[in-house]
């Protein structure tokens, strides 16, 4: 693998995750109340052994940037690094990154500085575990100019993403990008073939969705990029490659979740308290990294916690707790009951920062940051740093797709409460 250089796409305005991108880039949300997204592309590079990974970020990226820098440091006995490149303007080019494939043209003076023979391009914001020398070496058996790994889906799921028709061999004969007519679609089923060698089974119809990730050798990568007016991969670049170069499909059939929505996302958070989650945080030879914060074990006092998971730091007395993820420093208080809730929990704890004290001064029922006591909060999202007062109630009936109020937002039943948020005591948001 010393010979691939690695970009991680991470500058996605993540516009149907907003509330959670409000004030942060999509690879910056917060994933298990531990993670962040971007840890997951990241942790699946190093696991493989690659340590020479560039990040290229653009919308609301301070959060992102401080994430990486404070997380992922390699020592001096190694030539790994993880480079942050923001979208810049030049004497030669004042525009902002374009799309996915204008990204990559524009800081390929940066990533071209070592010597690569591939370039493996993946997406900051998806949930799965790589081994990417597997694809590598796919790639590699098969003389591929260009590689795009992909995922089989449903028939109902086949609208969300860009498809790929494929002959038994696994050379891609077309792409389309989000069909929504049936008829369409139905042209574009996987050929059963591609799976034999991985042993798995369909018990109806697959078709191939494109994960986002790509290899392309150096000298192909360059020449498809000449072409300045193609600014997407899959809009612009692959469709057109496919009727000039060998363009190969690698199908993987692990767990995979692209997180676009809020209800992919609370899905996905949800799934990890399941007996058997398809995303198991417990693999001691693939570990996700993130930032190591040297926080106190988590405190729980005279509380009853079903199914759920408890993230270090956190403070919970005298609660029930049902399906439910406590994160980072999370508080809460007595008698309150919390049933399906994602809770990322804070930066810090009340009291630690000036400017905790500052709003204490301007505001003295301002609630402390987490949750109060006597709330019952069911099927939500908490940002972190919000607070929320005592006698809390937020249950939303799970037909209500969209609504919005002072200080949350309702998506798909979920009701999210977003960063920094004040939901003053006796509150209820019930729809």
């Amino acid at each position: 693998m010393d010979k691939t250089s690695v970009v991680i796409l991470g500058g996605g305005r993540g516009s149907r995750l907003f509330p959670l991108t409000h004030e942060r880039a999509k690879p910056a949300v917060s994933f298990a109340g531990k993670y962040r997204l971007i840890d997951i592309p990241l942790s699946n590079c190093i696991n493989s052994g690659i340590k020479r990974i560039s990040v290229l970020t653009q919308f609301m990226s301070a959060s992102l940037h401080r994430h990486i820098m404070q997380t992922y440091q390699f020592d001096t006995f190694t030539d790994g690094f993880v480079d942050l490149l923001a979208a810049e303007q030049t004497l030669h080019d004042e525009n902002w990154f374009q799309g996915t494939a204008d990204a990559v043209r524009a800081t390929l003076t940066h990533t071209s500085y070592y010597q690569y023979k591939n370039m493996l391009i993946l997406s900051g914001d998806h949930l799965y575990r790589m081994n990417y020398a597997d694809l590598m070496r796919f790639h590699r058996s098969s003389a591929a100019d260009i590689t795009i790994s992909v995922y089989p889906v449903p028939i109902s799921d086949a609208p969300e993403f860009g498809l790929l028709k494929v002959n038994d061999c696994g050379a891609i004969q077309e792409f389309i990008e989000k069909p929504q007519e049936e008829e369409i679609i139905k042209k574009f089923v996987a050929p059963d073939l591609l799976f034999k060698d991985s042993g798995v089974v369909y018990d109806s119809e697959r078709y191939l969705a494109s994960m986002g990730i790509y290899i392309f050798k150096e000298s192909v990568l360059n020449e498809v990029l000449k072409d300045e007016s193609k600014t997407d991969f899959g809009k612009d670049i692959i469709p057109a490659s496919i009727k000039k170069y060998k363009v190969m499909a690698f199908p993987f059939t692990g767990y995979w979740q692209d997180i676009g929505t809020i209800r992919s996302y609370f899905e996905a958070n949800m799934s990890l308290l399941e007996p058997d989650s398809p995303f198991h945080l417990y693999q001691a030879n693939w570990p996700i990294y993130t930032r190591e914060r040297s926080l106190p074990p988590s405190k729980v006092m005279r509380s009853k916690i079903l199914d759920s998971l408890l993230v270090e730091g956190s403070d919970i007395l005298g609660a029930n707790i049902e399906k439910s993820i406590i994160g980072t420093r999370g508080k809460v208080g007595e008698g309150t009951e919390l049933i399906e809730v994602l809770m990322s929990g804070a930066d810090f704890y009340e009291g630690e920062e000036f400017l905790t004290r500052q709003m204490k001064l301007k505001d003295k029922n301002l609630p402390s940051i987490g949750i109060g006591k006597k709330c019952c909060i069911k099927r939500a999202i908490i940002d972190k740093n919000a607070r929320i007062g005592d006698n809390v109630v937020i249950d939303v009936k799970s037909h209500i797709e969209n609504s919005e109020g002072e200080n949350y937002w309702i998506k798909d039943g979920i009701t999210v409460i977003p960063k920094g948020a004040v939901i003053p005591s006796d509150t209820q948001i019930k729809h």
